[in-house]
């Protein structure tokens, strides 16, 4: 067999075209026509095509792979599997995530200086009714702190580069974004288990009912300055307990999970890890901008609603007016007016309701 062919440029046909099965040449035979020409291997290289590695494939099974497959992800073109994952993450989930935060911070920045704070003022000194036990706010607050944490730590890891780096330096952003990234990885498991605990403890409270139906019909009262009667929590809550929290909050503890490593069974293909990016952060991001409007209505938006969440008790003119239909049952001993225990000082500040 004849060596490696020297060939003047001038000599070769265009493009290389017309040489008989140059399409589906090897790289060998490649470089005889057109010598330095690696297309072919690149070309393999770009398919996905493993090469040789001495790494066990039960600890690097893709060590081999150095470019993915070409696979088009929501919002990119058709391209190898990084390329895609990268449009999808800087294009739509980036742009449209941090949109649908403005968008909620700003809708309710209206609703504040339009309409106000929602219900009326009750003495502190009013006849108390219990609302949450400690073992709830516990919970709750848990799951809040935990919350708070990662979103903060998320945002700025997805946008500080933006409008953070610029002001503070690349040192001190690589320091600040590597401790972020350490309290997102170790409170996430406090943000799983105290979901898993929230979900048990008010699950009961929020299954629809004809109540919630009659609520939405009157968009809660928003239009006009009477409440709608509810039960321990309206519609709008539900869906919050629903849609921003149970739902997408295990999705978004799964895929954190498969991000950090903790599925057993899983390769963890680089494929693996961009899907659950991509689900992690478009999760995060709508309960993100729905939990906004929860900490709004829960504190400065409801008057008295953040003093039943700080101590368990709330006035009965405050239960009446926002939860008419949980307050009657109260009333009526279908819910007992105390879950949980009453300490001397709960008892000195009145708080236990006197049915």
């Amino acid at each position: 067999m004849p060596g490696i062919q020297g060939q003047n440029i001038m000599d070769v046909k265009p493009d290389a075209s017309q040489e008989p099965g140059y399409a589906s040449q090897s790289n060998g035979e490649r470089a005889k026509v057109q010598p330095g020409n690696n297309a072919p291997m690149w070309r393999q290289v770009g398919s996905g095509v493993a090469g040789y590695s001495s790494l066990p494939v039960t600890q690097a099974p893709e060590a081999g792979v150095l470019i993915q497959p070409s696979v088009q992800y929501p919002g990119s073109r058709l391209t190898n599997a990084g390329e895609a994952w990268r449009q999808t993450r800087n294009n739509w989930l980036i742009p449209y995530g941090g949109s649908l935060i403005l968008i909620s911070v700003l809708a309710l920045a209206i609703l504040f200086f339009t309409k106000g704070p929602l219900g009326d003022d009750y003495p502190a000194n009013s006849k108390k009714i219990e609302r949450f036990t400690p073992f709830e706010r516990a919970a709750h607050w848990a799951n809040a702190f935990a919350f708070v944490a990662l979103a903060v730590s998320g945002l700025i890891m997805a946008f500080g580069k933006f409008w953070l780096l610029p002001i503070i330096g690349s040192t001190l952003f690589g320091w600040l974004t590597y401790a972020l990234k350490n309290v997102h990885n170790f409170v996430g498991p406090l943000f799983a288990v105290s979901l898993l605990i929230v979900i048990g403890v008010f699950v009961k409270d929020n299954i629809a009912n004809a109540a919630d139906f009659n609520w939405l019909k009157k968009a809660g009262g928003m239009l006009g300055d009477k409440q709608v009667p509810s039960h321990r929590f309206n519609a709008a809550e539900k869906g919050v307990f629903w849609w921003a929290v149970t739902i997408p909050g295990l999705i978004v503890v799964v895929s954190g999970l498969v991000l950090d490593h903790l599925v057993p069974g899983l390769g963890y293909l680089r494929s693996d890890m961009q899907i659950a990016s991509m689900v992690h952060s478009a999760m995060a991001f709508w309960i993100a901008a729905i939990l906004i409007g929860h900490i709004y209505m829960g504190t400065i938006g409801t008057r008295g609603a953040l003093e039943g969440m700080k101590t368990g008790y709330v006035t009965e003119g405050w239960a009446k007016e926002h939860h008419e239909l949980w307050y009657n049952d109260v009333k009526a001993g279908k819910i007992p007016a105390q879950r949980g225990p009453t300490t001397a000082s709960s008892a000195a500040a009145g708080e236990p309701v006197q049915i």
